[in-house]
């Protein structure tokens, strides 16, 4: 026998409770000390690249910072970039992006 379809109110509604009922049942993730050294490491040097880089002007210097700051809201998210990408995120809003050239000489 095929279910019924439900409204889309009931949807919400159900959706609601399985969220509810998933965050109930939820564990807390447990990070060894190695993870918990590498991730101080890691806020301490994005707060720095931050701090330093407060008086820069530059488009670059607004899409790095962002890119930072969100790096720091998500720290909790599963999926963290390696350590190459890191570096590049750190050295972002220093970096400027090389300039564009003109093939346009005029002849």
């Amino acid at each position: 026998m095929a279910e019924k379809k439900l409204t889309p109110l009931q949807q919400v509604e159900a959706d609601r409770k399985a969220a509810a009922a998933a965050k109930a049942n939820k564990s807390s993730r447990v990070f060894s000390d190695e993870e918990k050294a590498t991730r101080k490491e890691r806020v301490a040097k994005a707060k720095d690249a931050l701090s330093r880089s407060v008086g820069m002007k530059g488009d670059h210097v607004t899409a790095g910072r962002a890119a930072l700051k969100k790096y720091l809201q998500n720290l909790n998210e599963p999926n963290q970039p390696d350590d190459q990408r890191f570096e590049m995120l750190i050295e972002a809003p220093f970096k400027s992006p090389p300039k564009k050239r003109d093939n346009n000489r005029g002849f």
